[in-house]
């Protein structure tokens, strides 16, 4: 099959349907080098399509005027908000905020250029819907996406985090010249009092490992409920707007990580450690696997409208069917995520999958104790179930239940993952 005629079996049906990808001249650009055993498309009861969000060339001047009446504080002025918690009131959170204190967890986010090329052309590329709004920044880290936003024309930039790089994104804002546009706060977003009433778009990157691991969406939709413009003339934007899970079937090698990382503990130089096997595989690992490794469709299993979805959404259930697309060995099963720009002009976005260019996500795999063989056409019906952990909410309890009845062999089984 030519490459391009794979890119457009592959994808004809999903997510990206309507709209190319952001950081590339030519969408084919986006992706690997495509191999043998690339799922060639999903099944047609399995499609979920993002639709291209209608445009108003009104809703700029609009916005503007509802805009015009907060008054605008700089970062030199007084904000009202609340600061993280001291040593003997930690919590959870707060242990995830220090983690982004660090510059390391910054420069790889940075230099994933998937990631940040999208917003960086989601945003100045839409200048319209930017000139002259009130921009909230939720987890703005170093604040490249707040100074996005200030290039693009936004009137002032609010921007949120309780970690302290914070204080490095404050001279990062003043040597590029936007200390009048840009007010950076330290707080947790639950805790945070603005000085607007309200703003007309928000911007983020909450995207975890399985899409929600770190839970920092709820946070978003907070931001959402309490200070987008609620406006009907001139509704409240958010970027992105739009996210989709996918879950596909590997095989049992899946470029021997499931060996390195978790067969590894059966002979440990030369002792017998297979008690932590037992731990290992209850894990699930964030790795790159080659996109041979796909032995199946992908499945959507969680769609998310950032615009509608509610804390409830974030635990999810749902059924799938998997249609094995050669002879192999099923030995476990990859998830990655797909986002996506639609409300504005041109909407575009990226997806984390193995047989896409590689982002800081990567993929999550979820292996199982034993191989099973499976025939090409024969189905594998499951069920996948994901709440946040009681202990840490932080943490995600995923459970993964599956049956297949095949030639050569059957499969029932129930397994229990925690992705911490």
């Amino acid at each position: 099959m030519h490459p391009e005629d794979r890119f457009n079996s592959l994808y004809s049906c999903s997510v990206y349907k309507n709209y190319p990808y952001a950081n590339m001249s030519n969408p084919r650009d986006f992706f690997s080098p495509p191999a043998a055993g690339i799922p060639q498309k999903r099944p047609s009861n399995q499609h979920i399509v993002i639709p291209k969000a209608a445009t108003n060339s009104t809703t700029s001047s609009v916005a503007t005027n509802v805009a015009a009446t907060p008054q605008i504080i700089t970062s030199s002025s007084s904000i009202s908000m609340t600061t993280c918690n001291t040593n003997d009131q930690r919590t959870s959170k707060d242990y995830y905020f220090d983690s982004y204190s660090h510059h390391g967890i910054h420069e790889e986010m940075l230099k994933d250029e998937v990631r940040t090329k999208t917003y960086q052309m989601a945003i100045l590329k839409n200048r319209h819907l930017f000139n002259g709004k009130i921009v909230l920044d939720v987890g703005c880290g170093t604040g490249i996406l707040s100074m996005f936003a200030a290039q693009a024309g936004a009137r002032h930039v609010y921007g949120v985090d309780c970690s302290s790089v914070i204080e490095q994104a404050r001279q990062i804002v003043a040597k590029n010249g936007f200390q009048d546009k840009i007010t950076l706060i330290q707080g947790k977003m639950e805790e945070v009092d603005l000085p607007v009433p309200s703003v007309d778009i928000i911007i983020s990157e909450w995207m975890g490992y399985f899409l929600l691991y770190e839970s920092m969406l709820e946070t978003v939709i907070y931001a959402r409920d309490r200070w987008l413009n609620k406006n009907p003339y001139s509704p409240g934007l958010m970027f992105p707007d739009k996210a989709i899970m996918f879950l596909g079937a590997i095989e049992n090698s899946s470029d021997r990580i499931k060996t390195d990382r978790i067969d590894y503990w059966e002979n440990v130089y030369g002792f017998d450690m297979s008690p932590i096997k037992e731990i290992a595989i209850q894990e699930p690992i964030v790795d790159v696997i080659d996109s041979k490794a796909v032995i199946s469709n992908c499945a959507p299993i969680l769609t998310l409208d950032l615009l509608k979805c509610t804390k409830e959404n974030l635990s999810f259930s749902t059924n799938f069917t998997l249609e094995a697309n050669r002879n192999d060995y099923l030995g476990g099963f990859v998830t990655y995520f797909e986002v996506g720009f639609t409300q504005i002009h041109k909407p575009i976005g990226f997806s984390t999958a193995p047989f896409a260019k590689y982002t800081h996500w990567k993929q999550t795999l979820f292996f199982m104790e034993e191989e099973y063989c499976i025939c090409k056409g024969e189905n594998i019906y499951g069920e996948i179930s994901c709440i946040p952990n009681s202990n840490n909410p932080r943490d995600l309890d995923i459970s993964i239940k599956v049956e297949m009845n095949g030639k050569n062999s059957s499969l029932r089984s129930s397994m229990n993952y925690r992705l911490r």
